[in-house]
């Protein structure tokens, strides 16, 4: 027996891009310019192309469709309900990335006829079955923040506590309390003082940032909530 002897499913790669923008977690959209779903938004992605690697499908196709480029991207799952695509039996492999909203500027490329921030808690109605996997997403990025120390990914280089405390919250979907956090994240090791201030109303608040080694998982288990 052959490969030519079995059916072949196609295969596709999704991706969702998460940033902090406008005091809200928001994921990038693509409206459809073409059928199915046209004019319908969906995660960015495609069809892998044969000969192709995944991680190098799911490239191109971001750069392709938003203009998006040089992002770390991190394999979130595999999708493979028989159903999940008219046009036949497709599987498609997802992942996510992290980035600060000033890292990348995302056009419409010529799969999309527009591109698009959307508040992960106010998505409009989806291709495929993107809600189902931009709920997958967001849980992983909850557990990773609850586990590690991802938070660096979405922040400026610098920041002052109440920006990292706000993300937490923003990405958690809950109110932390102020001196609890303080405790915690200090104590889990992942943040340092740079040494500078930020002026404000009252004291100068220091300002911190990650670790060298923030991306290594967090000894102190379950941070938040």
């Amino acid at each position: 027996m052959s490969l030519k002897d079995y059916p072949h499913p196609s295969v596709t790669v999704d991706v969702v891009i998460f940033t902090l923008r406008e005091d809200d977690l928001q994921v990038l959209l693509v409206k459809r310019a073409h059928p199915p779903f046209e004019d319908m938004w969906a995660i960015p992605g495609g069809f892998v192309d044969v000969g192709e690697s995944l991680e190098k499908a799911a490239l191109r196709e971001l750069e392709e469709e938003t203009g998006v480029r040089k992002v770390y991207l991190e394999q979130l799952y595999t999708f493979g309900d028989p159903g999940r695509d008219p046009r036949g039996h497709v599987i498609t492999v997802a992942y996510f990335a992290l980035v600060t909203v000033s890292a990348i500027d995302p056009h419409a490329g010529s799969d999309a006829a527009e591109t698009g921030w959307w508040s992960v808690y106010d998505l409009p109605p989806l291709a495929f079955d993107h809600a189902d996997i931009l709920s997958y997403a967001l849980e992983r990025l909850r557990y990773k923040l609850e586990y590690t120390a991802v938070g660096f990914e979405l922040l400026p280089e610098t920041f002052v506590l109440s920006e990292l405390r706000t993300a937490y919250e923003i990405i958690l979907g809950e109110q932390l309390d102020k001196r609890n956090f303080r405790r915690k994240i200090l104590g889990a090791g992942v943040i340092e003082e740079t040494g500078d201030h930020r002026a404000g109303e009252g004291r100068p608040a220091k300002l911190y940032h990650f670790r060298d080694d923030a991306v290594a998982e967090v000894k102190t288990r379950r941070l938040f909530p």
